[in-house]
Parts: C-alpha cells; structure tokens; sequence
C-alpha cells in the first residue's frame, strides 16, 4: 500500500489559503505598532502599501523557485539546491525551533487576548487567562490537523469565510463613515510624521507580520492541482487583494479614531466596534477569534509538512516524518509543533515575539531570494516555467538586506544577538548528528521511534519517485 501525501488543493483553495493564511491576527494587532513607528497617519498608510508590494514580490520569486523545484518544504528545498546542505539545515533549525512555533504562539495569543476581552470590559484580562487560553487553542488546532486533512482543510475553508465576513463589515462601515465626511483625520496626513530608517524597518517589522504567509503555498506545492498555472495566480490574486483589504481597514480606523486614540485602545478592532456597531459591537471579537484561530489553522497545516520534508532528507529526527496511516497526515510533525508553541507562550508577549520573529524570518527569506539569483548563474538547465524579471529578486534581497540590519544598527538591542547566536548554534549540532552522524542518538531514539510508531499508528512515506 503506497502512503504518500495527497493532491487535493486547487486554484479556488489555494487564493483561499493565502487569503486565509495572511489575514489572521496581524491586521487586529499591529496597526498600532505600525503607527506607534512612524507617527502619523499618511506614513502608516503608505507602509501597509509597501509591505504588500513587498510580500506580492517576494512570493513571485517563491513561485519562480516552486516551479522549478516541486518539492514541499519552503525555502529549504531551494536553500538545499543552491547552497548546500548547511544553509537548509540552518532554516529547517530555526523554523523548527523558533519562526514557526513563536508566530504559532503569537497568534494563539491573539486570539486570546481578543476572546477574553468581552468578559472583562474596561480593563485588560489577567496574563493566566490569556496563557491559558492560547495554550487550548494550541491543543485544540494540534488535534484537529492530526487528525485529518479533509477536516482541517473544510476548518480553513469555514474560518476563512468567517474572516472575510469582519473584513467586509469593518471596510464597509468605514467607506460608509468617509461617504458622511469623516475625513477630518486624514487631513495633513503627514505632519508630526517620525520618520527615520530604524523607525521605518520596525514598522515594516509589523507590517509584514500582517502579510506573513505570502509563501505558505510553497510549502505544499506537491499537493497542488496543476502548479505551474495555479501557483502563480493564486500569489496574483491573493496578495493584491490582502493588500487593498488591510489598507481600507486602516483606513476604517482612522476614520472613527484619532491616532493617539488608536494608540490608546486596547484591541483596535473591538474600540471600532464599540464606536460604530453599537449594540452590536460582540460581532467583532467573535469574529476576530475566529479569523485568528483560521490563522493559526493554516500555519500549522504548513508547518507540520516542513518538519515532514526535514525528517525525510535526515536532517531531524525520523519519526518526525512519519504519515499516520489511517489518516495520512505527517501527525508527529504536527504533534512536535504544538508542544514547542507552548512553551513559547509561557514567557511570551506579543511585540517581542514579533520582533524576534521577524528579524529571524527576513534572514532567510532573504537567502532564499538570493539562492534564486545565484541558481539563475549556477543552475541554468533547470526548467523554470514561471520565470520573473531578474530585478524583482534583487529588489527583495537588497530590502531584506536592510530590513535585518537597520534595527541592529539604529537600535540594537541584546535580543537580536540571541537570536543569530541562536541560529548559528545549528552548526554545532549539524556537525556532530548529520555530518558525522553519531551513533548513540540512533541507538536510544530505536526503540522511541518503535513505540511512537505503534501508539500514533504512523509509517515512514514511500521515497517520492523523482
């Protein structure tokens, strides 16, 4: 019997997968750490511009790098193919133990903070409770997707809706609101505007985590219906359309709030809500927990088959690329996730993580960008049916290059220092467990790897036949 992962996801779900990957808890969070940045609305808006130009660019060298290599995985297929086996361990390292499960955490926080908010109006809710909360949405999403893909596909399907339904209320109350004239916020849009290079890469920093997911699609392109025409689509269709959205829920904002009331509410969506929905303001931190949970539903669908492709080049642990056989999902990836994510919601607050976060994620999309360049001088026999203008790739490197290193420079902070040290320490344990490959790990994860096998009733997948 043949156990391999299945083709099931077409144009339709795969604009619905970015759409519903994308729009998750970053547009409900980071507005206003978007706007504590630069200082003024004009800056704030043409920031969430930017960003979506840079996520549409980025992922269309991420289809050009998908069609060209089909393998799943994300960057580290590509990171494999134009740099050698170090650079993709380092991703898959610090995927697996730091970008993929804090942005998992973040989120789940989130979506606690917003679903916990009605029950203690006026003040914010006590740390326990949000920590509490997220950790069940942790366990809750870590089943569901080991349990099914059907399920957690129809999950995303049905959230995805759900988001799409707040974002419709909160784009049309807003246009309403502007067709009354409640334009008086937006006059001399740039005065008192901060603007300096450390101040502008963090806000890109918050910005970008809304549009986080622009590549989720290459992580499955072996499960996509005709790749090459619905790769590039759905990245057409999909990011654009995000944008235009964040840009009028901004706008939606600001119409109903100053920016030092922005700066000043607790959860920006649910102070909108109050002011415009009234009595029927409960609409949006319902809806607001929904779309967050569809994030974190989508994150994790992507992830586990990331730790899958690791385990199956030998550069993680075996069991982990296991494929439950009843069910065929990858369920001890999906299982190793959940439980680091919780970890990380124990010390964790929402901006740190999402600093730390995003200065690890824009290392390696940032090398990736470049493997596509190098591979372009390198690897000219490859076929590359998408294949972009050669300065898209170069555009995203050299932004990615000063995104990474502008907060260090202008602000650094000790955490940064962690987390390369972080990443680096992936050598280290590259060099003793792949390349001289350590017996005695072999030797006591035997016998682990056999009872896992039995208890989730998992088994290695069949060699992809290339």
């Amino acid at each position: 019997q043949n156990v391999s992962l299945y083709f099931q996801v077409g144009l339709i779900s795969g604009i619905c997968m970015i759409v519903g990957t994308i729009i998750g808890s970053g547009i409900f969070v980071s507005p206003k750490s978007v706007l504590i940045n630069v200082g003024a609305v004009g800056p704030c808006l043409t920031i969430w511009a930017a960003c979506g130009i840079l996520a549409t660019l980025g992922a269309l060298c991420f289809a050009e790098l998908g069609t060209m290599i089909t393998k799943s995985g994300g960057e580290y297929p590509y990171l494999m193919e134009a740099f050698g086996p170090i650079p993709a361990f380092l991703f898959s390292w610090t995927s697996l133990l730091v970008t993929k499960p804090s942005s998992f955490a973040i989120i789940c926080l989130s979506f606690a903070e917003y679903a916990s908010a009605p029950f203690y109006p006026g003040c914010s809710p006590p740390q326990v409770v949000i920590k509490c909360l997220a950790a069940a949405a942790i366990v809750v999403i870590t089943i569901v997707n080991s349990l099914s893909v059907k399920l957690g596909s129809y999950l995303q399907n049905f959230l995805t809706a759900a988001k799409m339904i707040i974002v419709t209320i909160i784009i049309v109350s807003g246009i309403v609101l502007l067709a009354q004239g409640k334009t008086e916020n937006f006059k001399d849009s740039f005065e008192d505007s901060k603007i300096s290079v450390s101040s502008i890469s963090l806000a890109f920093y918050n910005g970008l985590w809304a549009y986080d997911g622009w590549n989720q699609l290459n992580y499955i392109t072996e499960e996509l219906k005709n790749p090459y025409r619905n790769l590039p689509l759905s990245i057409i269709i999909g990011i654009p359309l995000v944008t235009v959205c964040y840009v009028l829920i901004n706008i939606s904002y600001f119409t109903v709030m100053t920016s030092t009331e922005l700066l000043q509410s607790q959860a920006v969506a649910v102070t909108f809500g109050d002011r415009v929905l009234y009595p029927a303001s409960w609409i949006v931190p319902l809806f607001v927990a929904f779309s967050t949970i569809g994030s974190a539903n989508g994150t994790c669908f992507t992830a586990g088959r990331l730790v899958y492709v690791a385990g199956r080049e030998g550069h993680m642990l075996k069991v982990l690329s296991y494929i439950s056989v009843k069910r065929l999902t990858p369920a001890p990836a999906i299982i190793f996730y959940g439980a680091i994510a919780i970890i990380y919601i124990i010390p964790g607050d929402i901006n740190t993580l999402i600093n730390y976060f995003s200065f690890a994620v824009w290392i390696f999309y940032g090398l990736t960008v470049l493997a596509l360049i190098v591979m372009r001088f390198t690897r000219k026999e490859l076929q590359r049916p998408i294949r972009i203008p050669i300065i898209i790739p170069v555009t995203v490197t050299l932004v990615s290059i000063l995104l990474v290193l502008a907060p260090i420079i202008t602000a650094p902070e000790l955490a940064y220092l962690y987390c390369v040290l972080f990443i680096l320490s992936g050598l280290i344990v590259y060099v003793l467990f792949v390349h001289f490959k350590f017996n005695w790990p072999q030797k006591i994860s035997k016998p682990i790897t056999m009872h896992l096998q039995m208890l989730l009733e998992v088994v290695p997948a069949e060699e992809v036949t290339e």
